[in-house]
């Protein structure tokens, strides 16, 4: 038996999660949270450092909690938020604070950038996705204009898994999953695309930056001193390669080949599925990324979800269960009532400066339970509205493995299987990209030890052992629900054509 950490690197806190090879048993657990730095002007930003001191607090409260020496352990992987920036210097020292994915402070920014990429098509057909405020080239143009003396320093381009591998080893390294959502890479050539590097800067500073791209399967190294020191751990425990928190869910949740859609119900909601090729869509609402296993992870993001449930659920001064409760007392189509949640505007469908609106209101309906019923209803639909342009651009879903905590609500879980007409399951381990990341570890070291093993065929092996289905979450849909939905449906998109002119 040998074992393995999964590290989790998110916006909120660092999660480190032990397994051990043989029974796919998660051992212990750990997690330490982050600070914030945020303020009106859009900027959302973390120091490198605090990631470190979450990581070790993490990693000891893990193998504490599994009983295990860190010495024991063979290999771990990083997953990291995306579209971070991290920007060091020639000893790797860190030059500024971490602008994060969420930080909208470079709108400006990336629109001069689409516009040099020759707008949303040029930028479709040079990058193979449409950049996005949220990705790391608009936070690099930024910091070259803001602090032009740092910007004569700057040695190495990161992002925030990198920077933890980096810490952990020494090497300066990207791979190809996270280095897809940074803005500067071609998806379909799977390398770093020199035109739009040089439309921000033509000295070849940023493109010397750029560090040098591993596959999905191979190791960054093995671990340095520092964190030999930090965490016990032995001079040879390798360091796989790691790739950004939605690479590292998909393996987690077990959505390594074409069919499997991992859905995630948070405060925003998530929808990426496997493909075997580049899915360059003509829309921009779709971000073609590749995965961490070396294919592709096509991924499309709503922003309302339980953040709309939970403005429905504090107006009506509800804890959680009475609103599930009420969800509970309400037929489909919520008496007529139709919700467009839009409470902080929306990615899917493109309608940044949306409101909410509320729809077919009388005097009966009008029933606390039938708002609760839309707010969820109207949640879904944008979910599957993001689903039908995965369907248009011939991504195929026969399977759907529902994440977050929205998908602790069986009334909600059946909702998502009548509306998108599939299945839908969830997850024994609820934290998939740490355990996705401790399984890459696995595959890491296994492929290190025997090179002629098939990478695919130990992935697939490693995934049926360690992703656990949970049977008694699992919702099918029931023909005359979702025949019924499907009208419901129609009625959301003409409403969505109506208010904002949006089409499929």
């Amino acid at each position: 038996m040998a074992l393995y950490a999964g590290i989790d690197c998110g916006t909120q806190g660092t999660k480190v999660v032990i397994v051990d090879d043989q029974s796919g048993t998660l051992l212990g657990s750990g997690s330490a949270s982050h600070q914030l730095i945020s303020d009106s002007s859009g900027r959302r930003e973390q120091q490198a450092e605090w990631w470190v001191d979450a990581l070790i607090a993490a990693f000891k409260q893990a193998t504490a909690a599994a009983g295990v020496d860190p010495q024991q352990i063979a290999a771990l992987s990083v997953s990291g938020q995306q579209h971070g920036f991290v920007a060091l210097d020639d000893a790797g020292e860190v030059l500024h604070a971490v602008k994060l994915w969420c930080d909208t402070s470079t709108a400006d920014e990336n629109a001069w950038l689409l516009a040099q990429l020759g707008g949303e098509q040029g930028s479709l057909e040079q990058l193979g996705l449409t950049v996005a405020t949220g990705y790391t080239a608009s936070k690099i143009v930024w910091f070259k204009r803001q602090h032009p003396e740092l910007w004569q320093r700057l040695a190495t381009v990161l992002l925030p898994h990198d920077y933890l591998n980096f810490w952990l080893t020494d090497v300066r390294c990207a791979e190809y999953g996270d280095a897809s959502g940074s803005g500067l890479f071609d998806i379909r050539q799977r390398c770093w695309d020199r035109r739009t590097v040089e439309l921000i800067d033509d000295s070849g500073r940023l493109w010397n930056a750029l560090p040098p791209l591993i596959s999905a399967e191979r190791p960054v190294g093995t671990v340095c001193d520092r964190a030999i020191d930090a965490l016990g751990l032995r001079p040879d425990t390798l360091v796989a390669s790691g790739g950004g928190d939605n690479m590292m869910a998909a393996i987690g949740t077990g959505n390594i080949q074409p069919g499997i859609l991992t859905m995630s119900l948070g405060t925003s909601g998530t929808l990426f599925a496997c493909s075997d090729n580049p899915v360059v869509a003509d829309s921009a609402m779709i971000a073609g990324f590749c995965s961490s296993t070396n294919g592709w992870l096509p991924l499309i993001c709503t922003m309302n979800v339980t953040s709309a449930t939970t403005t429905v659920q504090h107006l009506l001064n509800q804890d959680l269960a009475s609103f599930n409760l009420a969800l509970e007392q309400a037929e489909p189509g919520a008496g007529g009532m139709l919700m467009l949640p839009f409470f902080n505007g929306e990615r899917v469908p493109e309608l940044p400066g949306a409101k909410a609106s509320l729809h077919n209101l009388d005097s009966d309906n009008l029933t606390p339970a039938n708002l609760c019923l839309a707010v969820v209803e109207g949640a879904t639909y944008g979910l599957r509205f993001g689903l039908d342009l995965f369907r248009q651009q011939g991504v195929a879903v026969g399977e759907i493995r529902l994440t977050g905590g929205g998908a602790n609500s069986p009334r909600w879980r059946q909702i998502v299987a009548d509306v998108m007409d599939c299945p839908v399951v969830c997850l024994h381990e609820k934290e998939s990209a740490a355990l996705g990341a401790a399984i890459q570890a696995i595959w890491c070291h296994r492929l290190h030890d025997d090179s002629e093993r098939p990478p695919a065929t130990l992935l697939a092996e490693l995934s049926q052992r360690f992703v656990r289905l949970d049977e008694s979450s699992r919702a099918q849909p029931d023909a005359d629900r979702t025949r019924r939905y499907a009208d419901l449906y129609q009625r959301y998109l003409h409403l969505l054509h109506k208010e904002h002119e949006v089409s499929l």
